[in-house]
């Protein structure tokens, strides 16, 4: 391992007990460095990655570790380092050239076509043949292999739009795996994925792994960091701070690496003064297109100054609910008692008029439904709010206004880069969402609804958004929380309602369950978990 500076301030290098064994190296960075304007994305790396590892690099939102993986995968050229990949310096500029030298790369967010077969997305740019046809059977030949070899069963038929995330994902490994790599880099895999997809997405890296492929894992969560990694790189603020064989380290000495302090697991939170019910759910009944129940006959309230959590499977009525009590998704049947307002089929609330009922809304899906990635930061900072008086003179938007509150945001929540101006898309997920948990808890609201608050974040920003989840409902807040990270549900909930098949199967208090119970409920298996009481 290449001499690097620890929390310590020591000079730490091959011999040191906290370095990989010596192997042969797939990947070694020098003194990579690059700028984006005046912020230092990353500031003189230098990491080595050894032949047949599974390798974590984890950090805080903005720390720099995309960008690291992006020079390498060709996206951005180094201002200056060297890059080795199996023991020779490459100059990478291109992702064709990154493929060339087999390194391939899963991206946080898919670079799929949905209209396109996943057949036809994997052989997209690759192509064999002049003649598609016999191209395509070609590659049909090869990915079967692949499927068969990996455990990476996907219908290669069908589009990939209509494929769920976690098959979605196998696409993007195919794809790698169809050209040839033998590293493959996976950017927050398990971000958008329900805990059983992630365990199938570790099985299938552990086969690869075993066949000789390199995997490079950027994640933020240090509990799949010590199941699946042999070692593991910590940056911070565009530097890297410390290299650990995984074996060697805990998650607390990571977490600890990753934000220079402490984190504290633990949040104090007072039983609360429960107040009225400010959100009050009645006989709620969504039918698809096909009129098939995504929410069947739910009844429900969130009482001022309570966190009531909603815990299930993804895909059992929780994306659908928040976006009929924020007012975007119309209901068949029922009633909604939106903080003093009554709602019916009859008489929707549009998502401007929820937001007048002093009702925000956070939700699951940033990309598709909380900000516009071709915005600058300033302009996501408003958005849904840009009528409001404050952010407006006379017939125009006042943008050093908007600038001011904006950076006001960023300082108070902590979103990197501190730069207004910055296009959306160029901030880290994490920090994207921050943003949006700051526009939204800003206005100071008396019902939140949350749809997973802490996807894609870091454990210094997920203490910092709980400990602002617990604020809102110190102040009175009503909070009403989709979850799929069963941890931040029992932490955070007053209660905790499970969902299946578009029901509440269960109710429960947070300080009453945990994670075998819940599982077992989510899964609408009551039978079970009375069997274990039974055993226990």
């Amino acid at each position: 391992m290449t001499g690097t500076m620890e929390n310590d301030g020591k000079k730490r290098g091959p011999g040191d007990e906290n370095s990989p064994a010596a192997s042969p190296s797939a990947i070694k960075l020098t003194d990579i460095s690059k700028s984006f304007g005046p912020v230092r994305a990353n500031d003189s790396v230098n990491m080595e990655i050894h032949a047949g590892t599974i390798h974590g690099i984890i950090g805080e939102n903005g720390a720099g570790k995309s960008t690291l993986m992006s020079i390498l995968y060709g996206f951005y050229e180094a201002d200056r380092g060297t890059i080795e990949v199996d023991g020779k310096t490459v100059k990478i500029t291109s992702s064709q050239a990154a493929i060339s030298v087999g390194i391939g790369m899963v991206h946080q967010h898919f670079m799929l076509i949905d209209t396109f077969t996943v057949l036809e997305n994997i052989i997209l740019g690759a192509e064999t043949s002049a003649l598609l046809v016999a191209g395509l059977e070609e590659a049909r030949v090869k990915l079967q292999a692949l499927e068969d070899e990996y455990g990476l069963n996907v219908d290669l038929n069908v589009l990939t739009g209509d494929l769920p995330v976690g098959e979605q994902q196998r696409v993007e490994i195919l794809k790698a795996l169809y050209r040839d790599a033998r590293i493959l880099i996976l950017d927050e895999p398990t971000g958008v994925l329900t805990p059983q997809e992630t365990a199938q997405l570790f099985k299938i890296l552990k086969a690869l792994n075993r066949e000789g492929v390199t995997i490079v894992l950027i994640t933020h969560k240090l509990k799949e960091i010590m199941t699946i990694t042999d070692n593991v790189s910590v940056m911070r603020a565009g530097q890297m701070v410390a290299h650990r064989k995984t074996a060697n380290t805990s998650a607390e000495e990571l977490a600890e690496l990753m934000v220079g302090r402490k984190i504290i697991n633990e949040i104090e939170k007072s039983t609360g003064q429960r107040g009225q019910p400010a959100l009050k759910v009645e006989g709620l009944t969504v039918k698809s297109a096909g009129a098939v129940p995504l929410i069947d006959d739910l009844s429900f309230e969130v009482c001022a100054g309570e966190i009531v959590g909603i815990a299930g499977v993804s895909g059992n009525g929780q994306s659908e609910l928040l976006e009929v009590l924020s007012g975007i998704r119309p209901f068949d049947t029922g009633k909604i008692f939106l903080n003093g307002r009554d709602v019916s089929p009859q008489h929707l609330c549009d998502p401007k008029e929820v937001r007048g009922l002093k009702i925000a809304h956070v939700p699951e899906d940033r990309h598709r439904l909380g900000m516009v990635t071709n915005f600058s930061a300033q302009e996501s900072s408003i958005l849904g709010y840009q009528d409001a008086a404050v952010y407006n003179s006379g017939p125009f938007l006042d943008l050093p206004t908007i600038n001011r509150e904006c950076r006001r945001l960023m300082e108070g929540f902590d979103v990197r880069p501190r730069l207004p101006e910055i296009r959306s898309a160029n901030m880290s997920g994490g920090n994207q969402q921050k943003l949006i948990l700051a526009r939204e808890i800003d206005k100071g609201p008396e019902v939140l609804l949350v749809g997973q608050p802490t996807r894609g974040v870091d454990i210094g920003a997920i203490e910092f958004i709980h400990g602002q989840l617990i604020e809102l409902r110190k102040q009175g807040c009503a909070v009403l929380m989709v979850s799929v990270e069963l941890d931040e549900v029992m932490k955070l909930s007053d209660r905790i309602l499970v969902m299946f098949d578009g029901r509440i199967v269960a109710e429960v208090a947070g300080n009453k369950a945990d994670e075998k119970m819940l599982g077992l409920m989510m899964a609408n298996a009551h039978s079970q978990l009375a069997q274990a009481e039974t055993n226990a």
